[in-house]
C-alpha cells in the first residue's frame, strides 16, 4: 500500500467526487425505495397476520395452552377453587415439588380398599421397604402439604353428597315428577331424628308378633324354619345365613347381552374374623366375643325381655354365629382356590346343601321372575354353604325338643340389624358402641345412612336425576376423548409377540364407550309407575323403610331380568357386552362439571377414567408388552438420580407390578393430556381457576386427584406429583421444565415420552 499523503487524497477525492449522484436520478431512485419498501411492510405484516391465523386455526393448542386464560365464575367453580392453592403449582416450586406427600392420611380408607391379589410377599415387603425411605426423604417437605387445601373427597362420598344436594334441592318453581317427589319425602322423614325416638321399640314388637313372635319371649309359634326364611329374604331385605345378590361372570366371554345370574355368598358376621393362614381356618375373633354378648343383652333388653332369658339366648346366638363363622375364607384365599364364581345348578346345589330349601327362598327373593331348579347360580364359597347347611340341621335336631328355636333367634337378630336404621337412637347407639369395642371409630353422618338406603331402593330414579342435572352433553365428549386418545396409546406398544398383540387388540377393538344412560334411560312417566306402588308418610319412617326394603328387592330382580342393565350409581366403569359402560355417578362435583374449565374436568376426572380403563382392560400388560418395564425403569432411574442421598445404601428395583402401576399412572396422565388436547382443538376457548394458564390448571388438577382420590396411588413408589416433573421435561408441553440448580436432570424423550403428545 502506498504511504503517500498526496497519493491518498488524490484517491479519496476523486472517489467522493464519483459518487456524487445526479439529483434528478436520486429522487427518482429514493422513490421507488419508498415504493418497495412500503410494499414490503404491507407485505410483511399481510404474510405474519396470515401465518398467526393459520397457526390458529392450524393448532390452537399450541398457541394458547400456556397462555392466560379467563377465569370461570360459576358457582361451580367457584366452590371448587376451594381445592387449590399456591402448592398445586408445581412451577412455583420446581426443586421439591415432586417429594411433596399427598397430605396427611393419604386417600380415604375407603378409597383404597383394593384388591392387589398380584403383589406377592416379597413384593409387598419390598414396597413397604421403598416406601419407609420415601417418607423418610419427605420428613423436610412434609409441613409444606399444608397449603393443600381442601381434600377431594372419595369418589363414592362425592357422589353420595351430589344425590344429597339433589334431595335436598328446593322445590318452589321446580316440576318434578311424582317419583321425586317421593324419593325427597322419603330423605325428609329418613332426616328427621326426632319420629323414631317417639315410638321407641314398638315399631320391631309389633312386626315380630306378625311374623309369629319368638322363643326369647315365650310366644313363639313354632314358625316353619324355611317359610320363615323366605319371608326374611323376600320382604325384608335380610340374609341370615348367606347373602344374595346379582350379577354378570367376568369369567364368562363377553357378548352384547350379557347374562345375569344369581349369586351366593357368606353373609356379613356382626362380628370380626381371624384367619389363621398356616392352618388355613377362620375362627370369631375371641376378643371380641365378650362385647358381642353384651350388645345382644342390651339389644334385649330395649325389646322389654327379662334379664333371666338373656343368658341362654345370647348364649345360643353367639355359639351358633361362631359356629357358622369357622368355614368362612377371606377373599384372597378364596380366590387362590378358585372358590369364587363356582357354577352350580339350584338342583345340584340342593343336594350339597339340603338344609335350606333353595327354590322356595329363591323364589320368593325374585319374584315374580320364575326360579326353576335348573338355572344356574354362582356360588362364591361352596364349602362355607355345605357347612352351613350341616349346622342348621344339627342345630334343628339338638334344639326341636328343647323348644329354645336358636336358629329362629338368629334369624330374628338379623332382621333386628336390617332394621336398626329405622328404630330409636338406643339401638344404633347399642350397634355404635359395640362397633367402636371392635376399632371402628368412625361414625357415619346421618345424611350419609339415609341416602345409602335411598341407593338401595330408589337407585333408578336418582341415577336418571344426576344424568339430567350432571352428565350432558361434555360428559359424552370428555368419554369419548379419554376412550380414543386411550386407543391410540395402544400404537405406542411394543409388544412380546404378535399373539399378544392379537388378544389385546381383538379385545378392545369392538369395545363402544357409552354413558350409562344410553342403556339405562328412563322416562318420567316409567319412573312414575315404577313407584306407583309406594304411599310415604310424613311421620312413620319405620314403615317408609319397610317400603324401601321391598323397593331393593325389585330393583333386584329387574337386575336379573334385564341383562343389559348397569348399575348408574357406580363410579367406575365397566365392560356389557360390546360396550364400556360409564356410569352417570361418575360425573360429579368435584370431579367434573359442565361449567368447569374443560381444564379441570380433563385433569381430574379425565385422568381417573384413563387410569379406570387401563386396569380394566390391560390388568395384565407386563406379561404381553415390554412398555411397562422400558418406560417405568427410566422414569425410576430418573427419580433416584434426583432424590438420593448421601443416608441411602444399596439401590431399589421395581417389580413387575410396579413397573405396570407406573406405567399406568404415567400413560394416564399422556392419555388425559391428548384427550384434553382433542378438545382444546376443536373449541379452543376454555376458561380457568386462581389464575392459572390451561395447562396449569391441567397438572395441578391431576395431582390432586391422584393424591387425594386414586386408591392406586399406595402402590406407587414414588409420589405422583414427579410425573408432572417428568412430562415438564420436555418444555412444549409445560410454560417451563422442572429443573432447578444443581439437581441433574435429563430426560431422553425417546423413552419416557410418549409420540402421542408430539
Amino acid at each position: 500500500m502506498d504511504d503517500n499523503p498526496a497519493v491518498h487524497q488524490e484517491m479519496v477525492t476523486t472517489s467522493e467526487e464519483q459518487s456524487q449522484p445526479n439529483p434528478v436520478g436520486c429522487n427518482k431512485y429514493r422513490r421507488l425505495l419508498l415504493v418497495v419498501f412500503s410494499f414490503s411492510l404491507f407485505a410483511a405484516a399481510l404474510g405474519l397476520g396470515v401465518y398467526s391465523h393459520l397457526q390458529k386455526t392450524a393448532d390452537p393448542w399450541t398457541s394458547q395452552w400456556k397462555s392466560a386464560a379467563p377465569p370461570c365464575l360459576s358457582p361451580a367453580c367457584i366452590r371448587a377453587s376451594e381445592h387449590f392453592s399456591a402448592a398445586m403449582d408445581p412451577f412455583s416450586h420446581p426443586c421439591d415439588y415432586f417429594l411433596f406427600a399427598c397430605g396427611t392420611g393419604g386417600s380415604s380408607t375407603s378409597a383404597r380398599r383394593h384388591s392387589v391379589k398380584r403383589i406377592s410377599n416379597e413384593d409387598r415387603g419390598e414396597l413397604d421397604k421403598k416406601r419407609e425411605v420415601r417418607m423418610r426423604r419427605e420428613t423436610d417437605v412434609q409441613g409444606k402439604s399444608d397449603g393443600w387445601l381442601v381434600k377431594f373427597p372419595d369418589r363414592k362420598t362425592a357422589l353420595l353428597k351430589t344425590i344429597k344436594e339433589i334431595l335436598e334441592a328446593p322445590e318452589e318453581g321446580v316440576s318434578m315428577s311424582a317419583a321425586e317427589q317421593k324419593a325427597k319425602k322419603y330423605f325428609k322423614t329418613c332426616m328427621d331424628a326426632e319420629s323414631p325416638e317417639k315410638v321407641g321399640s314398638k315399631p320391631f314388637l309389633t312386626l315380630l308378633q306378625q311374623l309369629g313372635g319368638w322363643a326369647v319371649s315365650n310366644g313363639w309359634n313354632q314358625t316353619d324354619f324355611n317359610t320363615t326364611l323366605a319371608l326374611l329374604m323376600s320382604q325384608y331385605s335380610t340374609f341370615p345365613f348367606f347373602s344374595v345378590y346379582v350379577g354378570s361372570d367376568p369369567g364368562e366371554e363377553q357378548t352384547a347381552s350379557d347374562q345375569h345370574y344369581i349369586q351366593i355368598d357368606e353373609p356379613h358376621f356382626q362380628f370380626p374374623i381371624d384367619w389363621n393362614s398356616k392352618t388355613q381356618k377362620s375362627k370369631a375373633s375371641s376378643r371380641y366375643l365378650r362385647p358381642f354378648y353384651m350388645a345382644c343383652g342390651q339389644y334385649l333388653d330395649l325389646l322389654g325381655v327379662p334379664s333371666s332369658e338373656t343368658t341362654q339366648h345370647c348364649g345360643l346366638y353367639v355359639s351358633l354365629s361362631t359356629t357358622l363363622a369357622l368355614a368362612t375364607a377371606p377373599l384372597h384365599y378364596r380366590l387362590s382356590q378358585k372358590l369364587l364364581y363356582h357354577r352350580i345348578t339350584i338342583k345340584e346345589l340342593q343336594t350339597q346343601a339340603p338344609g335350606i330349601d333353595w327354590l322356595a327362598c329363591l323364589n320368593a327373593t325374585f319374584q315374580p321372575l320364575p326360579i326353576s331348579q335348573s338355572d344356574l347360580v354362582l356360588v362364591h364359597n361352596l364349602p362355607y354353604i355345605i357347612h352351613m347347611s350341616q349346622t342348621i340341621s344339627e342345630w334343628q335336631v339338638q334344639h326341636e325338643l328343647m323348644g329354645t328355636g336358636p336358629l329362629h333367634t338368629y334369624m330374628i337378630f338379623s332382621l333386628l340389624h336390617t332394621l336398626i336404621p329405622a328404630l330409636d337412637s338406643r339401638f344404633f347407639q347399642t350397634m355404635r358402641n359395640f362397633s367402636i369395642a371392635t376399632g371402628d371409630t368412625e361414625e357415619m353422618p346421618r345424611w350419609l345412612r339415609c341416602v345409602q338406603q335411598m341407593e338401595r331402593g330408589f337407585d333408578t330414579l336418582l341415577s336418571q336425576a344426576i344424568s339430567e342435572r350432571h352428565a350432558q352433553k361434555e360428559a359424552e365428549e370428555l368419554t369419548h376423548d379419554v376412550y380414543s386418545s386411550l386407543k391410540k396409546k395402544l400404537t405406542d406398544l411394543i409388544w412380546r409377540d404378535d399373539r399378544s398383540s392379537a388378544f389385546i387388540l381383538n379385545k378392545i377393538k369392538p369395545l363402544n364407550p357409552r354413558l350409562s344412560t344410553k342403556t339405562n334411560n328412563v322416562s318420567h312417566a316409567e319412573l312414575n309407575h315404577l313407584y306407583a306402588e309406594v304411599v310415604l308418610s310424613e311421620e312413620d319412617f319405620f314403615s317408609n323403610y319397610l317400603q324401601m326394603l321391598v323397593l331393593e328387592k325389585k330393583s333386584r330382580s329387574r337386575l336379573l331380568s334385564h341383562g343389559t342393565q348397569t348399575d348408574g350409581l357406580s363410579v367406575t366403569p365397566s365392560i356389557s357386552g360390546n360396550n364400556i359402560i360409564f356410569p352417570v355417578g361418575m360425573f360429579v362435583s368435584p370431579f367434573f362439571h359442565s361449567s368447569y374449565p374443560r381444564a379441570l374436568n380433563y385433569g381430574t376426572l379425565g385422568s381417573l377414567m384413563a387410569k379406570d380403563l387401563l386396569h380394566l382392560l390391560l390388568p395384565d400388560l407386563h406379561t404381553k408388552a415390554n412398555n411397562p418395564e422400558l418406560e417405568s425403569m427410566c422414569i425410576w432411574s430418573h427419580y433416584l438420580s434426583v432424590t438420593k442421598d448421601p443416608g441411602w445404601v444399596g439401590t431399589f428395583s421395581l417389580s413387575p407390578f410396579e413397573q405396570q402401576e407406573v406405567w399406568m399412572q404415567y400413560s394416564a396422565l399422556q392419555v388425559a393430556l391428548d384427550a384434553y388436547k382433542m378438545s382444546f382443538t376443536r373449541h379452543p376457548e376454555d376458561s380457568s381457576l386462581s389464575g392459572l394458564s390451561y395447562i396449569h390448571l391441567f397438572l395441578s388438577s391431576f395431582t390432586k386427584v391422584t393424591c387425594d382420590v386414586d386408591s392406586y396411588h399406595e402402590f406407587m413408589p414414588f409420589e405422583p406429583s414427579f410425573l408432572v416433573t417428568v412430562l415438564c421435561s420436555d418444555s412444549r408441553f409445560c410454560p417451563k421444565p422442572l429443573t432447578c440448580v444443581n439437581k441433574s436432570q435429563s430426560y431422553p424423550h425417546e423413552m419416557c415420552q410418549s409420540r402421542t403428545l408430539h
